[in-house]
Order: structure tokens, then C-alpha cells, then sequence
């Protein structure tokens, strides 16, 4: 039994946003000389993209170990479209928190992402006991 092909390039998309994200706000704190997180304004961008690998940091992990678990048990169609839909809506989310006007108002971009994350990682949770 081989590693689903998709499943191992969702791994590894999921892998790099957390990375990515944790090497771009070590910069941003470089450039901006903010290492203190309580200091930052909300609405920065350093504030976004914090709260942005915070966030994937959350739920990467277990979303990662998930899709793996499953791509290397021959998944169902419908557990690879979960797998997807998993990691679209973890790269939607961080494009809602990042380019954001305002944290502080609803983002359409941010619930549909959350929602995905919520709906799809639930489905993918029931495909460990199907």
C-alpha cells in the first residue's frame, strides 16, 4: 500500500504555511524591533500574521497527522475531497487574517475558512472509524 499522492502534497502545503508564516513573522519582528507581542497594534500587519501562524499552529498538527494516517490507507474519495477541503480552508483563513482591513470586524475570508476547518477536520475525524 503506497501514500495517496494528494494526501502527501496537502501535508506538505500545511507544513509550509506554518513554516512560512513562522519565518515571516520572525522578519517582521526583525524589521519592525517589536518582540514583544503584548506591544503590537491590533491592526498591524505583524499582529495579523501572528495571529495567522498562531492559528495554523492550532490546528496544522493534527490536521497533518490526519491526512497522512489516512493517505497511506487507501482513502476514500470522499476523505481525499476532505483532505482538500481541510487545506483550501486553512490557506483561505490565513488570507482573511493576514489582508484583513480590521481584525476587529467579521471577515468573510476568516469564517469560511474556520467553517471548512471545523467541518472538514470533523469529517475527517469520523473517516478514521468508518
Amino acid at each position: 500500500m503506497s501514500m495517496n499522492w494528494i494526501a502527501l502534497v496537502c501535508a506538505a502545503l500545511m507544513g509550509l504555511l506554518l513554516f512560512g508564516l513562522g519565518l515571516a513573522v520572525s522578519a517582521l519582528r526583525m524589521r519592525s524591533g517589536s518582540f514583544n507581542a503584548g506591544s503590537v497594534e491590533t491592526d498591524s500587519v505583524l499582529h495579523r500574521v501572528a495571529r495567522a501562524h498562531g492559528n495554523t499552529a492550532e490546528f496544522a498538527p493534527l490536521l497533518v497527522a490526519l491526512t497522512l494516517f489516512l493517505g497511506a490507507r487507501n482513502p476514500a474519495g470522499w476523505a481525499i475531497g476532505c483532505i482538500v477541503g481541510a487545506t483550501a480552508s486553512r490557506f483561505v483563513l490565513v488570507i482573511g487574517l493576514v489582508f484583513a482591513s480590521s481584525m476587529t470586524r467579521p471577515n468573510p475570508m476568516r469564517f469560511a475558512g474556520a467553517l471548512g476547518t471545523y467541518f472538514f477536520g470533523a469529517a475527517l475525524c469520523f473517516a478514521l472509524v468508518r
